[in-house]
């Protein structure tokens, strides 16, 4: 149980709760489940009777049922059998049909659930939080939900369902046997108790390590060209040998203590099994009980008490599983600070008129980067904005975007604040062309249709000619089918570029953002995505940030940035004539000294 202090609920509640929508899956399930056990624990009771019929023939239990003669009694026996066996059969094949359809469902719904979760939280909450971690959350830690619900749940049903009618029953029979057999039951789940308690912080550093090495592992295999580069390999293995080992040790802790406790808890049946031997023994020779009721009560003793023995494995699958739930459903229970706004906007009724009005932010854990900034881009529009790095460019974009929650202020696009419009709405009118282009693995033509999914192949081909990429894709082995590889690393970053381009110009997007979209490209590449911008920008408001001042001369408006502030702002041709930063930019791109003439 967690402390008062504790933030959640306990993790099993947590789990129940997300079982809650499958409430009749999981009653069928444990019906069966019980139902199976039941039948399972019939076959000592035949014993007992056939005993009975042997020693005590028409005397004993089945006689005084009105079943006489022993051909008569052991024929009947054998159809009891012979159902009970079926029976059995029959609810453990639906049990284990039902608890592993339960559990593939709760996998499916959970990791879907989880991964769209995700999806809505900001963008400070990836940066602070490692890919690798993710994955092992999204995709280890429900998969040992699932195993969890696949056996460990049936099997606790099971126990719980042998305790009750076994000790039931040798109440009924001999209640000296019973006490007997019930002696180390406290003890069993004091010690079970125990163990749970000391094993749950195990399990849950388990975790913490099975998360920390997906990281490594998912962060070298994305750095390896740097990795092979830098000819670390060897220290990069050093660096996962020392992280495994961690792992190891932790899992080495959780098993020192997870394996105690099966011998422990055998040693307390063992003396329990051998005194109802005993003194069952001695009171069906005094003639107390039947012979038949001594078979019974030995054979269901076992049944009893050998069972409690799986206790410490079927704990070790829950605490396993409960650290689990509680790292997946944490993830869900993760605020979205960035919530939707409920005013539709659609894509084609936008004229792309944007205004930062008095706008405050700051990144978490850093001084404001914007304090009472101003801007108004006019609808059709084309702006530059320049500035040196860190000036708070990209910033503009992010917050566009709603990637990030400006503190004060408003941004708004045709006069709509946009924390009033649909996330998907704002975000779908805002084509972005970045410097890290992500291209998915997958063909060049699945990358240009990323987002425009029902776009045809004829649309697809046309953005790529004007993108000017056509010509490099025609010259690939399968054309526009070629496989680009993860994140693209099949192309040089001037095809990646172009691509990113070509997604864009599909996209068709009332506004487009290109930010710093030529910062690493050749000057060839440069030049195509410079005509390519004349025809794509005519009639749309355009955001270029740059750090090549030639990627922004012809824009209708150019604004230079300092330190979240504007600083300059006017055509290409005015602020040369200025001879302030903008021209000091120019004159350091143009190779020129100090004081030498610019030409405009």
């Amino acid at each position: 149980m967690p402390s008062p202090a504790s933030p959640h609920p306990p993790a099993l509640n947590r789990l129940l709760s997300a079982l809650r929508p499958h409430r009749r899956l999981v009653a069928l399930a444990a019906g069966c489940s019980v139902l199976n056990k039941l039948f399972d624990l019939a076959p000592p009771v035949l014993i007992g009777l056939a005993v009975d019929v042997v020693v005590q023939q028409d005397s004993g239990w089945l006689g005084r049922w009105g079943i006489t003669g022993v051909p008569s009694q052991l024929g009947v026996l054998a159809v009891l059998s012979f159902l009970i066996w079926s029976a059995e059969s029959l609810f453990e094949y639906l049990y284990g049909v039902l608890w592993r359809n339960l559990a593939q469902t709760v996998q499916h719904e959970l990791r879907l659930e989880a991964y769209d979760h995700l999806q809505k939280l900001e963008m400070a909450y990836f940066e602070a939080s490692s890919s690798g971690r993710l994955m092992a959350v999204l995709n280890d830690d429900i998969n040992q939900l699932e195993r969890f619900l696949d056996h460990g749940a049936n099997e606790i049903l099971q126990l719980i369902t042998t305790v009750l009618a076994v000790g039931g029953a040798m109440v009924v029979l001999s209640p000296t046997v019973a006490g007997v057999s019930f002696l180390p039951i406290p003890v069993i789940l004091w010690g079970s108790l125990r163990f749970q308690r000391r094993l749950a912080p195990r399990y849950a550093a388990v975790r913490e390590q099975a998360g920390d090495l997906a990281s490594r592992l998912s962060n070298n295999l994305g750095g390896m060209l740097t990795i092979k580069s830098y000819t670390a390999e060897a220290w990069e293995l050093e660096r996962l040998r020392q992280q495994s080992q961690a792992y190891r040790q932790a899992n080495r802790r959780a098993i020192s203590l997870s394996a105690a406790f099966v011998p422990l808890i055998r040693y307390a049946i063992l003396f329990a099994f051998i005194a109802i031997l005993v003194i069952g023994g001695l009171q069906a020779w005094q003639g107390t009980i039947a012979t038949g009721t001594y078979a019974f009560l030995v054979f269901i003793t076992q049944r009893l008490l050998w069972p409690l023995t799986t206790l410490g494995r079927t704990l070790d699958d829950y605490q396993r599983a409960m650290a689990s739930t509680n790292r997946v459903l944490d993830l869900l229970a993760t605020p979205v600070t960035i919530p939707s706004g409920r005013q539709p906007l659609p894509a084609e009724r936008v004229r792309g008129d944007i205004r930062f009005d008095a706008v405050a932010f700051g990144y978490p854990g850093r001084e404001p980067l914007l304090d009472g900034f101003d801007l108004a881009i006019p609808a059709g529009s084309t702006l530059g904005i320049v500035g040196s790095t860190g000036s708070g460019k990209s910033t503009l974009v992010k917050l566009l975007l709603r990637l990030y929650e400006i503190q004060a202020g408003q941004i708004r696009l045709d006069g709509i604040p946009i924390s009033d419009l649909r996330l998907e709405d704002l975000r779908r009118a805002i084509g972005l062309v970045s410097q890290d282009v992500f291209l998915f693995h997958g063909s060049v033509a699945e990358n240009i249709g990323y987002g425009s999914f029902q776009a045809s192949r004829g649309a697809i081909e046309q953005a790529a000619r004007q993108a000017e990429a056509s010509r490099f894709i025609e010259a690939l082995p399968q054309g526009y089918d070629t496989v680009v590889g993860e994140r693209g690393q099949r192309l040089s970053g001037g095809q990646r570029q172009r691509i990113a381009l070509a997604r864009a110009i599909l996209k068709n997007p009332p506004v487009l953002v290109l930010d710093e979209a030529t910062a690493a490209v050749d000057n060839e590449t440069e030049a195509a995505i410079q005509r390519s911008l004349e025809l794509i920008t005519a009639n749309r408001t355009t955001l270029v940030i740059a750090h090549r001042l030639s990627t922004v001369r012809h824009a209708d408006r150019i604004v230079v940035m300092e330190h979240g502030r504007i600083v300059e702002s006017g055509r290409h041709e005015q602020l040369i004539a200025a001879d302030g930063a903008y021209a000091n930019l120019w004159r350091v791109q143009a190779g020129l000294r100090s004081g030498e003439v610019l030409s405009f």
